[in-house]
């Protein structure tokens, strides 16, 4: 838990340069072999943590509020595999006049989606390729997240998130297609492209090369209004 700078969550914009209370758990339902929060995501059970109730969880949040904090966001790992505590949260928190933001791998169902989307203010949700091979490759399936990302730009601001594994998601092409798929949606959803490091299974995986990442940038500028860089 911790009293974050919007912008880390990452929301460029959105209440730009506010502070919100970020609050996360363990685990996740994709197994990205690269990923860069394994030690919660992957985390068993013998993990320590504290119990928080929501009614608990949400008074901090207005408690905080005269330090700035805008709301409640859930992130650090995948939030909803807790869904019904991020529910259970978030209406609470419209109930106290506060914001809430979802930061996720946008793997959910329609329906569930559904039920929690008018109580969530923002969203950033991880994008994380633009082919099924790929996300086959993490446990997942594309369409779903895409079909997140449709429904979720209707109802609240969205921003996304694609972090770049050199040699599996980095061809100019596959990005040139993303671009233009959430164009389709609305050139004004922010994109940020981010770096790869090191991490859990691909350890010996070199970071994405810079160059990489500014060739994408310029491709899929030419798509969306804004397009963020992460890591370089």
């Amino acid at each position: 838990m911790a009293l974050d700078p919007i912008e880390k969550k990452p929301l460029m914009r959105f209440h730009p340069e506010s502070v919100i209370l970020s609050v996360g758990s363990y685990g996740c339902n994709l197994r990205c072999p690269f990923c860069q929060n394994s030690d919660i995501s992957m985390a068993d059970d013998h993990c320590l943590s504290d119990e928080l109730t929501p009614a608990s969880l949400v008074s901090q949040a207005v408690a905080l509020a005269s330090r700035g904090n805008i709301g409640l966001a859930y992130t650090y790992n995948e939030p909803l595999v807790g869904y019904e505590f991020v529910l259970d949260c978030a209406k609470r928190i419209h109930g106290a006049g506060l914001l809430n933001v979802l930061v996720t791998n946008g793997y959910i169902c329609p329906q569930p989606l559904g039920a929690l989307l008018p109580y969530i203010d923002a969203m950033n949700i991880d994008l994380k390729g633009f082919t099924e091979p790929y996300y086959h490759w993490l446990g997942g399936d594309l369409e779903t997240v895409k079909e997140t990302i449709r429904l979720a730009a209707k109802a609240c601001h969205v921003e996304i998130t694609t972090l770049i594994v050199p040699g599996k998601n980095d061809l100019p092409e596959t990005m040139e297609a993303e671009a233009a798929w959430l164009a389709g949606i609305s050139r004004e959803i922010p994109l940020h492209i981010t770096r790869f490091f090191p991490r859990y299974q691909l350890t010996q995986q070199p970071p994405t090369p810079i160059a990489t990442i500014q060739q994408l940038q310029k491709i899929a500028a030419a798509h969306l209004r804004y397009v963020f860089t992460g890591n370089c």
